[in-house]
C-alpha cells in the first residue's frame, strides 16, 4: 500500500483523536485503524524483539505495572511506542485499501510523519496534560477499571494512587505537549464548547478532504 493514502492523527490522550477517526472513516466509507490497532499483532510477537510490548502481555501479577516508579513507566511508553510504530507501519504496508482512503489513530512518531505522509496528511489533536491525569479513571474501560481496583487494593492505596498519577504526569508532560503543539503539523486543540460536527468539520479543513 502507498502510505500517501492514509491521514493520521497524533497527538495527547482526551483529544478526540479516537471518535475523529472513526466518525470521518465512516462519513468516507473509508478504513478505520482504531486506538491500539496494532493489538492483532501482540499475540505472535516474540519477548526478545519486541519487549516492551510482551513485558505486558505476558505479565503475570498486575501489580507489578502499578508499583513502577515514573521513571520505569515513562521508559516503558516509550519503548512501546517505538514498537508500536514498527507494527503500524507493517500494518498498514500490508493494506490494501482498494482505493478508500485509511484514517489512522496513531502512534508513529512525528519524524517518521515527517518522512512517510504527504503533505496535508498528518493533525495533531491536543488537550490539556493535566485532563489526561485528572480523568484517567473516569473512562468505562475495563482496563482503567481493572488498573483502579488494584490501586484501591494495595496496603496504602492513597500513596499507591499517587505514585500512579507521577507516571501518567511524566508522560503527559508539558514538554511534551508543545512538541506536538510546534511539530509544524495542523493542530485541533479540545474545546469542550465545541461539537464533535464541529471539530469534525474544522479536521476536514485542515486535511482538505
Amino acid at each position: 500500500m502507498n502510505l500517501q493514502d492514509c491521514y493520521f492523527f497524533n497527538g495527547t490522550a482526551y483529544a478526540g483523536k479516537s471518535t475523529l477517526v472513526h466518525r470521518l472513516a465512516e462519513k468516507y466509507g473509508g478504513i478505520e485503524c482504531g486506538e491500539n490497532y496494532h493489538d492483532a499483532m501482540l499475540g505472535g510477537l516474540d519477548p526478545q524483539e519486541f519487549p516492551y510490548l510482551t513485558w505486558s502481555r505476558d505479565l503475570q501479577d498486575w501489580r507489578e505495572f502499578i508499583r513502577r516508579s515514573p521513571e520505569e513507566y515513562e521508559a516503558w511508553i516509550r519503548g512501546v511506542s517505538k514498537e508500536c510504530e514498527i507494527l503500524e507501519l507493517k500494518i498498514l504496508k500490508d493494506l490494501d485499501p482498494e482505493g478508500r482512503k485509511v484514517f489512522v489513530d496513531t502512534n508513529i512518531s512525528l519524524e517518521m510523519l515527517r518522512r512517510i505522509a504527504k503533505p496535508g496528511h498528518v493533525l495533531i489533536m491536543l488537550a490539556d496534560p493535566e485532563i489526561s491525569v485528572r480523568r484517567f479513571f473516569e473512562r468505562p474501560d475495563r482496563e482503567k477499571q481493572f488498573l483502579y481496583q488494584l490501586l484501591m487494593e494495595e496496603p496504602e492505596p492513597e500513596q499507591a494512587m499517587e505514585n500512579f498519577r507521577r507516571c501518567l504526569q511524566r508522560i503527559n508532560s508539558r514538554e511534551n505537549y508543545d512538541l506536538f503543539l510546534h511539530s509544524g503539523f495542523p493542530v485541533i486543540l479540545r474545546d469542550e464548547s465545541r461539537s464533535v460536527e464541529d471539530t469534525m468539520a474544522l479536521a476536514e479543513k485542515l486535511l482538505e478532504l
